[in-house]
């Protein structure tokens, strides 16, 4: 019998005998802080009985029903996220998980344009630092380099507008409008009339490191697309569901989307799910024109449902998303205080509990380590070795990020222990460069 080889490539692979809590359990027994939560998805913590009781019941009741039906475990999800929704939105559908969830949200401002008349808007704006999923056409429409390679010639066509990057963007002064009238020109290049949807992440995820746009961008951008008759997708993959401190990212501003994406933190891990919601005056639209919102075969999974429903239901009693904005500005202070004069930290960024680094050959000009230095990787083993895992991110052309994602459940003990661990990590990997 040949061996099976898991994963398809081979890699750092770590034996995870049991998580509870904030931790991991290695099957040698060694204990590991989860700052990452995962791939920034555990937001209540492993091991939830609650959570675990209510997935054994829905299996037991309906263990696959056909996504458009309703059953117990699917209406108990659309009751907590009623709570959770901002009323504008309210055509539901289900996936699997991110990268369907996006790939759908894309067809669906499409079908809309299409219903409304709008025969010629056929074209996607995407952004250059950015991460939406691994089918063919996410996968081209984020700002990802190195997920892309191979693929090149295989890939469909998007458009690309420059990301906020205050960092390293090239003017001091008015940095909102040098992106937003970035994207204007490319609206106006295009044609108006030939542009669906815009893409995009609230917050920039791991691909940039947790980057938080400039306070004015997303006011000009929403009214930029309504001007122009763009609908606006947030992607909340990673910033939905108390991540960043409010219930979506998107609402650090005084907008709000015509498509909203969510997974990850929707069902906190304990099952695969995604979902896409979008204003009735869409979902009408398509509704009349007579196309279809095709299901995934297991998009709204009965079990998946039944662990949103109490993974939602969970956050709200126990205040989880108030407590992520107080805890990371503990944890955003802590990081400030130990790495605003290292020579080697360009920057601590994020809004509560998706929090980053970046790391730097020379703080003073931005000089980034060579790419095969593999900064971030070695502080990720390191960390790992400590006892703590951090997430690394970048696309490749970012690099040497460090990402932090830990449950909404952490105390200030525990995000001492990260931020501290996290210094030696940098000190030690700078060391060995």
């Amino acid at each position: 019998m040949s061996e099976l080889k898991w994963p398809f490539l081979p890699g750092r692979n770590i034996s995870i005998d049991r998580a509870e809590g904030i931790y991991l359990y290695t099957d040698n027994g060694q204990e590991i802080i989860d700052a990452a939560g995962g791939a920034i998805v555990a937001c209540i913590g492993h091991g939830n009985d609650r959570v675990v009781e209510a997935i054994a019941k829905a299996t037991k009741q309906t263990s696959y029903i056909v996504p458009p039906w309703i059953t117990p475990s699917r209406q108990a999800m659309l009751d907590a996220l009623a709570d959770w929704l901002p009323p504008s939105l309210t055509r539901v559908h289900c996936t699997s998980g991110g990268s369907e969830s996006n790939e759908a949200a894309i067809k669906i401002a499409l079908h809309y344009q299409q219903a409304i008349g709008e025969t010629s808007r056929t074209q996607v704006i995407g952004r250059s630092i950015s991460y939406h999923g691994t089918t063919l056409a996410t996968a081209s429409i984020s700002g990802h380099p190195s997920r892309k390679i191979g693929l090149e010639a295989s890939l469909p066509n998007f458009l690309e507008v420059e990301t906020p990057y205050t960092l390293r963007c090239p003017v001091s002064a008015n940095q909102g409008d040098y992106y937003v009238d970035l994207l204007a020109h490319l609206i106006e290049a295009e044609g108006a009339e030939n542009v669906a949807a815009l893409l995009s992440e609230p917050i920039t995820g791991s691909s940039g490191g947790a980057l938080v746009p400039p306070d004015d961008y997303w006011p000009k951008v929403r009214k930029l697309c309504d001007d122009n008759g763009i609908l606006l997708i947030m992607d909340e993959v990673m910033t939905g569901y108390g991540r960043t401190g409010q219930d979506f990212g998107f609402q650090h501003w005084p907008i709000e989307p015509d498509i909203l994406v969510g997974g990850k933190g929707l069902a906190g891990g304990y099952a695969p799910l995604g979902g896409v919601f979008a204003r009735e005056a869409i979902g009408e639209a398509i509704e009349q024109a007579g196309f279809q919102v095709m299901f995934n075969t297991f998009g709204a999974h009965p079990a998946a449902c039944a662990a949103a429903a109490e993974v939602l239901n969970i956050m709200r009693e126990d205040n989880l998303v108030q407590q992520a904005a107080t805890r990371g500005d503990y944890l955003s202070n802590r990081l400030r205080d130990l790495f605003s004069n290292h020579p080697h930290v360009a920057e601590t960024r994020g809004k509560g509990l998706l929090q980053a680094i970046e790391v730097v050959a020379d703080r003073e000009t931005l000089e980034q380590f060579p790419k095969d230095a593999q900064i971030s990787s070695k502080i990720v083993v390191k960390g790992l070795q400590k006892g703590v895992f951090f997430y690394g991110g970048g696309t490749g052309v970012v690099r040497d990020i460090v990402c932090m994602g830990p449950p909404l459940t952490i105390d200030e003990p525990a995000l001492d222990r990260i931020a501290e661990t996290l210094l030696e990590c940098v000190d030690e990997a700078i060391a060995e460069a």
